[in-house]
């Protein structure tokens, strides 16, 4: 007897799977979003930015909490960073991970960079780091051993959770 297939659906994927793909950089996008237009923000799901890089939630991810932190500066030369650049990178990584533990509660996070097509970059002329929580059990290939997709919560609600404590950076 086969087992019954338990599918969570999540719906905010379709988009990215089925619709057509934006052509622009929406990390370059974020970074001409009016400074202190909280609403434009969140419609971006951005939480932080500096005159050296910026972080935002992934629109489309596997699990809530999933950030990207980038450089401002489009670029997909991790050796050719300015010093600034990378300091930003590594820095809001940490920072990420902290707020995620903080928010999520998360018993591990992945943190990664696909650099290129062949890598996985699905974003691959600007570069950026991957900063997910993850639980005990919670593994990428949980839709292919346990027939089940995980939801995660909703992404806005994690941005009203997840800003304040990135604006608590810079003051």
């Amino acid at each position: 007897m086969k087992a019954q297939r338990r599918v969570f659906i999540s719906p905010w994927r379709i988009a990215y799977i089925l619709g057509p793909k934006d052509q622009a950089c929406f990390f370059c996008q974020a970074c001409r979003v009016p400074e202190g237009n909280e609403a434009a923000w969140k419609k971006i799901l951005l939480l932080h930015r500096s005159a050296h890089g910026l972080v935002i939630m992934n629109r489309y991810p596997y699990t809530g909490g999933h950030l990207l932190i980038a450089p401002r500066r489009h670029t997909a030369d991790l050796p050719g960073l300015a010093a600034k650049e990378s300091a930003y990178l590594w820095e809001y990584s940490r920072h990420a991970v902290d707020i995620i533990a903080q928010v999520l509660h998360a018993q591990g996070y992945n943190l990664g960079m696909n650099l290129g097509r062949a890598a996985g970059s699905g974003v691959e002329e600007h570069l950026h780091m991957h900063a997910l929580p993850r639980w005990s059990g919670d593994t990428n290939f949980m839709h292919i051993v346990a027939d089940t997709s995980t939801v995660p919560l909703a992404l806005e609600t994690l941005w009203d959770q997840m800003r304040p404590l990135f604006k608590i950076l810079d003051s």
